[in-house]
């Protein structure tokens, strides 16, 4: 997931942005973890990475900046569940995984 953010949110007429990135883990029973976040150099990596595990990303700039704040290795928060859910139905659809309503898992 990526995002851009301004530099110096004082100045309005500022066009840099940088760069923020977050990766998520969901195993289909507990709740989706944030499992590393970054700015700046370390957010490039992480969508490198992402690319080179052919691991899909998708650009929602208000949602990663939400899950920034999330410490790394801890759940999403229940107010952005639907959010997240999106973004791996998204992911499943992109690597053709398909679930279906009758699917629980173990």
């Amino acid at each position: 997931m990526n995002s851009n953010k301004d530099n110096n949110k004082n100045n309005d007429n500022n066009n840099h942005t940088k760069p923020i990135a977050i990766a998520l883990q969901y195993d289909g029973k507990n709740a989706p973890r944030v499992t590393a976040t970054g700015s700046d150099t370390v957010a490039i990596m992480i969508q490198h990475l992402a690319q080179l595990h052919d691991i899909p990303c998708q650009f929602e700039p208000v949602l990663a900046e939400l899950l920034s704040s999330i410490d790394e290795g801890e759940e999403i928060p229940e107010d952005l569940y639907r959010a997240v859910a999106e973004v791996i139905a998204f992911a499943y659809w992109l690597s053709g995984k398909v679930c279906s309503l009758n699917d629980k898992p173990d």
